[in-house]
């Protein structure tokens, strides 16, 4: 028999640019879930090292102006290395509180940056990562492609934990992949507030007969620098919109509007949605109803058709340069 525990998704914001801060907020809020019981602390998307939204970082068809340049020397500065003195952290956070932590940052690998998530269990044991497949639209222009060497499922005490970030999770070869892992603990860190969101992680909950534990970032202008130059700032949401500067914004008008939930295998809501602020939203975990679940759909095992549908998935490390003694790092 497997004992339910208790999971919480974070829906809170960086400190835009400034790490230590953002960790201290991490902190007092993972020790809120964990003073509530969390066994498992999820937090969102580019926690550490900044969602850069609305950023355009002067680019243009053919052409990247010097002030784009410098933000981006900005948003490389604010980056972390994994692993590096933030991880460390955050190994110790977790080891502290003995709880299971997934988060989102931004990972500096020499001149690239990548949207990564990274893993941590109850004794502040690094796991390791996942690199973003597929940045979408103009995140591009600032993060490389993650490769198939980066899409783990981790065999936990609470069962197989892995995650697919924001719009990933819209890529269903992806999803059948992590299904296929057998995971249970399905994390989906993002910056996507939209209304839409909460029904794609019902969907996939029910897809995967899997637990869904979806954070978002709600943040504001006041998450910001002042004078931070905006394109979203038009936008109640965050959406697309003029450009602007958080200078002359409200403070409280919301970028990331949040919309975190816990799903359970059979798509109902444990927890959220939540778009009203920031929150620890917790939710009871009963692994035996991902069994109860596969009872009728098991989309990898008894509900597929490999004779006439077959994934390939590649996880080998796309290293650009090798030598004889492999992949340079």
């Amino acid at each position: 028999m497997q004992k339910p525990f208790t999971a919480a998704v974070v829906q809170s914001a960086a400190v835009a640019f400034d790490n230590e801060q953002t960790l201290r907020r991490m902190k007092g809020l993972a020790d809120q879930a964990r003073s509530q019981g969390a066994s498992l602390v999820v937090f969102p998307e580019a926690m550490l090292g900044t969602y850069p939204k609305g950023s355009t970082f002067g680019a243009f068809v053919g052409g990247r102006s010097p002030q784009g340049r410098d933000e981006f020397l900005r948003y490389h500065q604010n980056a972390i290395d994994v692993p590096g003195p933030f991880i460390d952290e955050l190994a110790a956070l977790a080891k502290g509180l003995g709880v299971h932590l997934v988060t989102g940052v931004i990972e500096r690998a020499g001149g690239t940056l990548y949207c990564t998530v990274v893993f941590f269990d109850r004794h502040g044991n690094f796991l390791g990562k996942h690199r973003k497949l597929m940045p979408t639209g103009s995140e591009r222009t600032v993060w490389g492609f993650g490769d198939g060497s980066t899409l783990p499922v981790y065999e936990t005490d609470l069962g197989k934990l892995g995650a697919v970030i924001c719009w990933e999770n819209y890529m269903p070869l992806l999803r059948t992949a992590m299904y296929a892992k057998g995971i249970e603990l399905y994390c989906a860190p993002t910056l996507d507030g939209r209304d839409s969101w909460p029904a794609s992680m019902q969907h996939i909950a029910i897809e995967g007969r899997c637990f869904v534990l979806s954070a978002n970032q709600y943040a504001t202008a006041a998450d910001y620098p002042a004078g931070y130059v905006n394109a979203a700032i038009a936008s109640n949401v965050g959406s697309a919109g003029g450009v602007g500067s958080v200078g002359t914004a409200d403070p409280t008008q919301p970028f990331s509007r949040g919309g975190s939930c816990i799903v359970d295998p059979f798509g109902n809501f444990l927890a959220g949605p939540d778009f009203e602020g920031e929150a620890v939203l917790l939710a009871t975990i009963d692994r035996e109803d991902i069994v109860r679940g596969k009872y009728d759909l098991d989309v990898t095992g008894h509900y597929a058709r490999p004779d006439v549908f077959q994934l390939f998935v590649n996880e080998r490390v796309q290293a650009p340069v090798t030598t004889n003694g492999g992949p340079f790092a």
